[in-house]
Parts: structure tokens; C-alpha cells; sequence
């Protein structure tokens, strides 16, 4: 586990924890293995306090065979710099060729990829990463520390622009410096070309997650954007081919970039090749359905009886996916509170999985933490209140209130549908909704500047990850510009906190904070769907949708 073979006290805890009943199986998983235990001794733990053996959910089945190529339908978006990544589509394309530090599965669980293990100290402010040896770049280069190194200085550097800089992990190492923010020295120490010490001001129990965030894969230093034109990486593919808005080709990598032989150091892969073609979501199953391709990256709720009726397998995924319809509180008329608290109250929630999607998914409460994330706290149900909404409208001189909300339906038309019911909600209150509809693309490119715009927010893991990007003060991705000292303090303190029990009480005033604060209607976490032919074997759907597919395997 370390190089003392020291157990962190904290996992004592999480084994009592696990015997009494008081945490699942998955939260201990993934638990220890973020306090530094190895995947393979956690299963081991878990099932000798369970009385039953356990193994990871995603290994090869016997049978399994090499070759093939796997094609896939989905946008095909430039590869540019993947610390700026806003899609997953274009990490997708990327992260088959570089790769991250860590690996979160589709069960929450954390694993080592380029690190070997980790070991955090018993307050939590000092993660020591060792990483692995034997691991060669494309160009030939050995992969050590000081590559590390360089990524986390570049994400941090404040010209870049990086999301990286307001996850937890990240925020922890930068201070305030002429109004800027900039890394605090010493805050990354190479000890070795194999191990890497992160400092942090703060306790985070997130780091091995926060290093898959899909913006957080470990270039070269020789890196210059687009990536696509010098795709230097450690993963078992190499990029062959790249048109964007048409296709993108990856094959096994065998040679260095000057034609020397290349050994992936993980496992061989099964798959030859990976082809993305593009289809935009709506034509992604009609290509699945005419033979086209093997699997998609998804498909819509409406699409759902004819992916049902198709050939294949369809694949649901219950997750922290969500549509924010967010006001950013520093504009008008949304610097009042009592306006933000009308909108909210005149909203029924409640109402939107039956009427959006088929009674699946679950319900938003106004405060971007989800039921599927270990550290949900469950608040009292909201409840609407129209007459409460009209009363505060009063209050604020703004009785017969007229606002426009951006939607681009990012995510499939269910953005617009969320809109137009909520326009005949908010109608029961006195208030003109105008929705404005956009191409997906216009609205990325405003989404941080409209006063109220209805933004995708992808899934994380932890509901801290997302709070941490979206709401604490001078986060990266604050489109709402929410600043509020209370709920960064007492977001730290729930960063902070390993014990499952514990974690959900403080995350009690995190959530309620963020609600009474109005930021957002939060109507639904989002269900989502693809679909595989019947030749594509050990595939798991992913409920942020990455693309892991080192085992998947064809059997025709």
C-alpha cells in the first residue's frame, strides 16, 4: 500500500463502518482506495467483513479475443488542449491516446492508471503519488514526476483558463496575489523521477477523483495546442486520423513517433482500432440501426421505444447528469433575492421526471447534489408555492415580472421541454418567461455571460467535485457568480470529512444554503441511454459517459 506499508488510520473506520451497516459497499470502496489501499485489497476487505467474494465489476470474460475495430457514433469536435476540455466528446476522442493519473469506474470506484498508488497523511493535506515505471511516452520518453509536474503548474497558470483550477484538489494549491491567483510555492515537490507529493492548504478527500476529471489528463511537456497535431501521449492508441465534423481514427499504437518499436505498459487492449464517426444525438441511432456503427454515444428519451425494438442491447444509467437553470445573482433582476426565491417557489419539480422523462430519473432540489453521489443529505421536500412566490414579487416591486432564459439544448430537446414547463409554471405566479433558443453551440459560447441560462452539468462522482467547480467563490466554472463565505466554509469542512455518516450531516447546511440562497431551479438528475450490437462484449456504461474501452472485446 505504501513504502511502510502503513495503513491509514481512517480505513479502520471504514471497515467498522462497513460491519455495522452504517456504509454500503461501494462507499467503503470507494473510500479506501481514495485513502490509498489497492483496488484488489479493498474487494478482498469488503468481502471478508461481508462473508462473500467480491471481484471488480468490468473484468474480461473468459473467450475473450484481440482485433477488430470498434465504431462509434458521435460528435466529432476538434482536439485542441485537453486542460480546457468543455466536452466529454472531445475527451473521448483523447483519452484513449493520453491518459490520467487515475481511473474512476462506472461504480464510483477509484483505481490507479499512470500512478501506481497513493497514500494521503492522516489530516489529508499531503497526497504522495507513486507512479508507475516502464511507462514510455509516444515519442520514446520515459514517463516520471516532473512531467506531472509541469501539467498541474500549467493547469494553474491563470492565462490558461483551465477548469482544473477550481476543482478542490487544485484550489488547494493556489493563494491571492495582485488579484490574480497564482500556485503557492512548494505546493507540488518531485521527490524522485517516480514520486510526486501534493501539498495542500486545506484537507480534500477528493484528489484521486479530482484527477480524473476529464480535463486532467497528463500531456507531454512538449505539448503545443491542438493536440491533434502532435498527439503525444502514454496510451495503447495513437491518433491516425482527425476530421472534425466527420470522423476520428484511432489505432494501436506499435511505433514511437520516430519509428521505434512502442510497448503499452498496461495491459494489451483487445480492440485494433476505435473509429468515432459523426452523428449529431439525433441521427446517432438511426446509424446504430442501419448497421453502421456498433454503439453510440447516446440517445434521447424519445428514441427510447425505437432503441427498444432494435437489435442489441440497451443500456440505462442512472446518474448526477442535470440541467441548471441558474441566475447569476449579481445581475438584475436577479440580485434580489426575493425575485430568485419567487422563481423557485412558482416551480414544481416534482412534476418534471413524468412529464420529461417517462417518470425516470430523479428529482432536482436546488442544489446540485445528487441522490446517486455517497454524501447526499436528504432535505425536506420542496414543496411549490405560488402564492409565496407572488408574495415576494410584491415585496420586491416586481409584481408581473418579465425575464428570458438562454436554453441550447446541449443535451437533446428535453432542455427546451424543461423550459416551456416551467414557463407555464412560472405563468401561475404573475411572471413572463420568454425562452430564447439557441444553437448548442452559440449557447457554450455565452453560457458563462447570460444572465439565466439552462447549462448541462455532466457527472461527477462526488457532489463536492461539481459544488466546488460551480458555486465557491471565484470557482472556474461559476457561471452564476454565487459568492457566498458561509457555504465555502462549510463546503471545506464536508471536503474534509472521510466518515460516511458524518460527511452527510455536514453536508446538511452545504445544501441548504445553496437552496435558500434561489441560485438555480434544478428540475431533474437526468437518466442516460446508449446502445450496443450484439457482437460488442464487456462494455459498461459509464454515467459520465467517458469511454473506457481497454477491455471491451468483438466477438464477430
Amino acid at each position: 500500500m505504501s513504502k511502510n506499508d502503513r495503513q491509514h488510520p481512517l480505513v479502520e473506520k471504514m471497515r467498522e463502518q462497513l460491519a455495522d451497516g452504517r456504509c454500503g459497499r461501494r462507499e467503503f470502496l470507494r473510500n479506501v482506495t481514495l485513502l490509498g489501499v489497492a483496488a484488489p485489497a479493498a474487494y478482498a476487505m469488503a468481502g471478508s467483513i461481508l462473508g462473500k467474494s467480491l471481484v471488480p465489476a468490468a473484468l474480461a470474460q473468459e473467450g475473450a479475443k484481440k482485433g477488430g475495430t470498434l465504431r462509434v457514433a458521435m460528435q466529432v469536435q476538434k482536439m485542441d488542449d485537453p486542460a480546457t476540455y468543455s466536452w466529454i466528446q472531445m475527451s473521448n476522442q483523447t483519452r484513449h491516446v493520453a491518459e490520467y493519473l487515475t481511473l474512476t469506474d462506472a461504480e464510483n470506484i477509484t483505481h490507479p492508471l499512470l500512478a501506481e498508488s497513493w497514500e494521503p497523511n492522516d489530516d489529508l493535506t499531503e497526497w504522495t503519488f507513486k507512479l508507475r515505471q516502464g511507462v514510455k511516452w509516444h515519442n520514446g520518453d520515459d514517463f516520471v514526476a516532473d512531467h506531472v509536474k509541469w501539467n498541474v503548474e500549467r493547469w494553474l497558470d491563470p492565462a490558461l483558463g483551465s477548469s482544473n483550477a477550481g476543482l478542490s484538489t487544485f484550489s488547494a494549491m493556489v493563494e491571492d496575489s495582485d488579484d490574480t491567483k497564482k500556485m503557492i510555492d512548494g505546493a507540488v515537490e518531485v521527490v524522485d523521477p517516480h514520486t510526486i507529493v501534493f501539498k495542500l492548504s486545506k484537507p480534500v478527500l477528493s484528489v484521486p477523483e479530482d484527477l480524473y476529471n476529464y480535463p486532467t489528463m497528463i500531456l507531454h511537456p512538449s505539448f503545443k495546442p491542438p493536440f491533434s497535431d502532435n498527439p503525444v501521449g502514454t496510451g495503447a492508441y495513437t491518433l491516425a486520423e482527425l476530421q472534425v465534423g466527420q470522423v476520428c481514427k484511432l489505432k494501436r499504437a506499435t511505433q514511437t513517433t520516430d519509428g521505434k518499436p512502442f510497448t503499452y505498459w498496461g495491459d494489451e487492449p483487445y480492440l485494433d482500432e476505435i473509429h468515432y464517426y459523426h452523428f449529431d444525438a439525433d441521427n446517432q441511432l438511426t446509424a446504430f440501426a442501419s448497421g453502421d456503427v456498433d454503439t453510440i454515444y447516446e440517445f434521447s428519451i424519445e428514441q427510447l421505444p425505437l432503441a427498444e425494438a432494435l437489435p442489441g442491447q440497451v443500456l440505462e444509467v442512472r446518474t448526477a447528469q442535470t440541467l441548471c437553470c441558474r441566475m447569476q445573482v449579481d445581475k438584475p433582476p436577479f440580485d434580489d433575492l426575493r425575485v430568485r426565491q419567487a422563481i423557485v417557489k412558482a416551480c414544481d419539480n416534482a412534476a418534471m421526471p413524468a412529464l420529461v422523462f417517462q417518470g425516470r430519473g430523479d428529482i432536482g432540489e436546488n442544489h446540485h447534489v445528487a441522490p446517486v453521489h455517497p454524501e447526499y443529505y436528504q432535505l425536506p421536500k420542496l414543496e411549490r408555492d405560488v402564492e409565496g412566490a407572488k408574495k415576494l414579487l410584491e415585496e420586491a416591486g416586481k409584481a408581473g415580472l418579465e425575464v428570458t432564459i438562454d436554453i441550447g439544448n446541449t443535451d437533446g430537446p428535453w432542455h427546451q421541454a424543461v423550459a416551456e414547463i416551467m414557463r407555464d409554471q412560472l405563468k401561475d405566479a404573475g411572471i413572463r418567461l420568454n425562452i430564447n433558443v439557441m444553437p448548442a453551440s452559440k449557447y457554450w459560447e455565452i453560457w458563462t455571460q447570460t444572465p439565466f441560462g439552462g447549462t448541462a452539468w455532466t457527472h461527477r462522482p462526488l457532489g463536492t467535485q461539481v459544488l466546488s467547480l460551480a458555486y465557491r467563490t471565484g470557482g472556474a466554472w461559476n457561471e452564476s457568480h454565487y459568492d457566498n463565505p458561509k457555504f465555502n466554509e462549510a463546503l471545506d469542512k464536508a471536503e474534509a470529512e472521510v466518515d460516511v455518516e458524518k460527511r452527510r450531516e455536514l453536508m446538511q447546511p452545504v445544501e441548504k444554503i445553496l437552496q435558500d440562497d434561489a441560485v438555480m431551479v434544478q428540475p431533474i438528475w437526468r437518466p442516460v441511454f446508449t446502445i450496443i450490437n450484439d457482437t460488442v462484449q464487456d462494455y459498461v456504461a459509464h454515467p459520465t459517459e467517458v469511454h473506457q474501452f481497454n477491455k471491451v472485446w468483438l466477438s464477430a
